[in-house]
């Protein structure tokens, strides 16, 4: 999914590929998607699992350092939760039932805007 990430720039220039910062949840708390991320330079905050934890802590020096992990950065990955949950209310964005791509982009508008003005 990171490799499809194209974020236009305000000037000339090709369009940017590399986020700032990921927030994960657990489920990729596992080596090859920290090495990827490492490797492309890109920060995360990802929690460790327990049983990852408890593994490296049998290791003992061996098993190396925790990951670092930054509390307040993932406590803001809740609100972009909470918006795509509030998307998947509206039916027409939650499911596809159009086989033309302009029909079904249309109605991805109207359900933000509604989730703007309201709140």
């Amino acid at each position: 999914m990171l490799e499809k990430i194209r974020v236009p720039r305000a000037g000339p220039g090709r369009p940017r590929k590399k986020p700032d910062s990921v927030a994960a949840d657990k489920a990729y708390s596992n080596g090859p998607c920290r090495e990827y991320l490492r490797r492309r330079g890109i920060r995360h905050s990802i929690p460790e699992k327990t049983d990852s934890q408890a593994a490296r802590r049998r290791k003992g020096s061996r098993g190396g350092r925790p990951p670092g992990f930054d509390t307040e950065r993932y406590k803001k990955r809740n609100t972009v939760e909470r918006a795509i949950n509030r998307l998947k209310q509206a039916r027409a964005v939650a499911t596809r039932y159009d086989k033309r791509g302009y029909v079904f982009q249309g109605p991805r508008l109207p359900p933000p805007s509604l989730i703007w003005l309201r709140s």
